[in-house]
């Protein structure tokens, strides 16, 4: 690989702005939708489809809609979506300005915008390599920024925001997140336009969808990449389903002190965004991965054991900048391997593995809490945590990253296959 350093190029500050203003919008309405859904009820299962509606989309047409990315024109499709979901939200900000609002309404509007960030995020995953040209540096240096900024805006800044302005009338978030969407839509739309990438030959969406599901559970280093947010997911879900609760019964934190801890995991998530691509250049991608997951780890076994707020607020900081580093160094590390016509549907397919696997943690957390107790769960995750190191640590090592990487570099010459993984047993048939 060439160590020139190269500028990020003048789109990239377009996008970056437009995902920086609709992750305000997010995280405004991740905040809004819940309290005015609270607003109307004090159910909590009508709540829980509020909540749970939003996630569906990628659930039940995650590798569809990576299918569908990978067919169509990718800016068009991120300023269509921001558009639309402008759109949207000011049929919801119209109901509750006629005192019409309802759950049935809430959930809905929540599906749908899961749905267009659904096509969105795939979109934009698979727009970044193209604009920058599928450099491993670039790559890294620009999730770096797009993950500082998303963590930001929808952890900090968009959830105290969408409480003050739910003060000012039900309508009034609504509005706000409309308005980030469409300032997002009009910047994407000045983007340049990348040549689409075209399948050399036709065939249903279907068996599209297949082929790029297989493309990752046929690479170990893909397989890895996308194993590492799954089983992540369960030991997360499992300690988030409990965390408040042990907050507040083992370590006495009140209300305002569990707002202080979950601050202090997004700072550490901010931290390791920033050094992420450090720590790739000084450990190599692969070694750095497995760190990281191995300090995810140890910082969940560390809040478990816990003897006061004061170190479960650091172990959940070192656990939020493993996370972090991760959430730059494996989708950078996607994005510089993947060939453009799959960048969507591996992108997706990572992301479903993800989104489902959330629901088992939350489930398991609930279990384990009620049948034992409230360390229970946190203990389990470590420990599923760090299996899943010594399991992955293979399967993204340095020397599989490495074989990608130069794989993919196009200095590989005409005939170079897109197999890039030397244990790789097939490349999937995609005619």
């Amino acid at each position: 690989m060439s160590t020139r350093v190269r500028k990020l190029p003048t789109g990239f500050g377009r996008l970056w702005t437009a995902q920086t203003v609709s992750s305000l919008g997010d995280g405004v309405s991740h905040a809004a939708l819940p309290l005015l859904a609270l607003t109307l009820t004090r159910d909590p299962m009508a709540l829980a489809v509020v909540t749970a509606a939003g996630t569906l989309p990628w659930l039940l047409f995650g590798v569809l809609g990576g299918a569908l990315v990978d067919r169509w024109d990718r800016r068009r499709t991120l300023w269509a979506m921001d558009a639309a979901r402008a759109v949207l939200l000011v049929i919801p900000a119209t109901a509750a300005l006629l005192d019409v609002l309802s759950i049935p309404l809430l959930a809905a509007v929540a599906f749908l915008l899961g749905l267009g960030g659904l096509f969105f995020d795939t979109a934009a995953t698979a727009y970044l390599p193209d604009l920058l040209g599928r450099d491993p540096a670039l790559l890294e240096r620009a999730n770096s920024r797009l993950r500082g900024a998303q963590t930001a805006m929808s952890g900090f800044a968009g959830p105290p925001a969408g409480s003050a302005l739910l003060a000012l009338g039900r309508a009034v978030p609504l509005l706000a997140d409309a308005v980030s969407f469409l300032l997002s839509a009009l910047l994407v739309r000045s983007l340049p336009d990348l040549p689409r990438p075209v399948p050399e030959t036709r065939e249903s969406l279907l068996r599209q969808a297949r082929a790029g599901a297989a493309y990752v559970f046929r690479d170990r280093l893909l397989l890895g990449l996308a194993l590492r947010p799954a089983v992540g997911n369960v030991a997360f879900l499992a300690v988030e389903t409990v965390l408040a609760l042990f907050a507040h019964d083992r370590l006495g934190i009140d209300t305002y002190g569990y707002g202080l801890l979950l601050t202090a995991e997004a700072t550490g998530g901010l931290l390791g965004a920033a050094i992420a691509s450090r720590l790739g250049r000084r450990l190599g991608t692969g070694t750095a991965l497995t760190c990281t997951a191995a300090a995810e780890g140890l910082a969940v076994l560390g809040l478990a054991a816990a003897p006061n707020p004061y170190v479960a607020g650091t172990a959940l900081a070192v656990c939020g900048a493993g996370m972090g580093a991760t959430m730059v160094l494996g989708p950078s590390l996607r994005q510089a391997i993947v060939p453009a016509p799959f960048m969507g549907r591996v992108a997706s397919t990572s992301r479903m593995l993800a989104m489902c696997a959330a629901p088992v943690g939350a489930f398991l957390g609930g279990w384990l809490a009620a049948a034992y107790d409230l360390r229970t769960p946190l203990y389990a995750a470590a420990v599923l945590l760090l299996a899943m190191t010594a399991v992955t640590a293979s399967m993204t090592s340095n020397r599989r990253v490495e074989a990608a990487l130069r794989a993919a570099d196009p200095a590989g010459g005409p005939d170079h296959t897109p197999s890039r993984d030397p244990d790789r047993e097939s490349t999937p048939d995609v005619r």
